[in-house]
């Protein structure tokens, strides 16, 4: 897509949508859990009413649920509606930061609120990229249970023989890890708990031959889903206070990739130091959660 396509008129239009809010509500039935439970190979109990979603499960629930005709060609709700409609061709879930202030429950409706922060255009390396931050507030019983800022970046498509950015070490020594082999089964159950019809999950000939990846690529937010099981799984019981990530470089279906984890350095206040390599020992997601002490 075209620089001239984000010129500030462009930038100005896209900034509209600041301020622009939607209200959704769903229920957060047992069923979606235990099958998340399943698809990341987790041994837990049966989910019963009242028991907590899991931290990030929550991105289980409140999907949109457009009709198929309302979808682009990518599998992706056509520009438009809430977001802003930003004129580039590949959407990212880029990062974002989470406050659990008191759990979801199962066996209840709750409301997800969801307001657009922010709309920064910007101009790097590889051309036009915008950045849009959407703050969801998470309801049940009339209570704040969860706050989350989400950020997402649309760039336009790589530029013949440009040179592959610089990879990123490991940010600290990991003191507990996790090899994780991905396949087309993980990738599609996860993308229909979500209902997520972005073909570059599933569809390996869309995202070789028309998007140009490697193979299929790995979610981010089930990147970060298995950075915060990873916690769950070395400190049983902990019970997290917030979380924070940012993905670095995408995660294929070709090879396994490796999860860490480490207490954060000089931290007294339940700081965990989290991150993702791909098979190349490159850093894919770096994170950070605190948890209650």
């Amino acid at each position: 897509m075209a620089d001239s396509l984000l010129d500030e008129s462009e930038a100005e239009h896209l900034k509209r949508w600041i301020g622009r809010s939607e209200t959704t509500r769903d229920d957060i039935v047992a069923a979606q859990i235990a099958a998340m439970s399943a698809t990341i190979d987790r041994d837990d109990p049966p989910p019963a009413p009242g028991d907590p979603v899991p931290p990030l499960w929550h991105w289980l629930f409140f999907m949109p649920r457009m009709r198929r005709s309302a979808l682009g060609r990518d599998g992706h709700p056509a520009l438009g509606g809430f977001l802003p409609p930003v004129p580039l061709p590949r959407r990212m879930w880029a990062g974002g930061r989470l406050e659990w202030l008191t759990p979801l429950k199962i066996g209840g409706a709750a409301d997800k609120t969801s307001t657009v922060k922010d709309v920064q255009v910007k101009h790097g390396k590889t051309g036009p990229l915008v950045f849009v931050t959407v703050l969801h507030e998470f309801r049940q019983d009339g209570a704040l249970c969860l706050r989350e800022e989400h950020d997402i970046v649309y760039r336009g498509y790589d530029r013949p023989g440009a040179p592959p950015p610089k990879p990123l070490p490991a940010p600290a020594e990991p003191e507990f890890s996790r090899t994780v082999t991905p396949d087309p089964v993980l990738l599609f159950r996860y993308s229909a708990l979500t209902f997520n019809g972005h073909r570059i999950h599933y569809d390996r000939s869309f995202c070789t031959e028309e998007e140009g990846y490697p193979g299929l690529i790995f979610h981010g937010p089930l990147t970060a889903t298995l950075l915060v099981d990873l916690v769950r799984t070395e400190i049983p019981g902990a019970e997290l206070r917030s979380f924070q990530f940012r993905a670095v470089s995408p995660l294929f279906d070709t090879a396994p990739l490796t999860i860490h984890g480490c207490k954060t350095p000089q931290s007294a206040d339940g700081a965990y130091t989290l991150w993702a390599l791909n098979p190349e020992g490159a850093l894919a997601m770096q994170a950070e959660a605190r948890i209650a002490v």
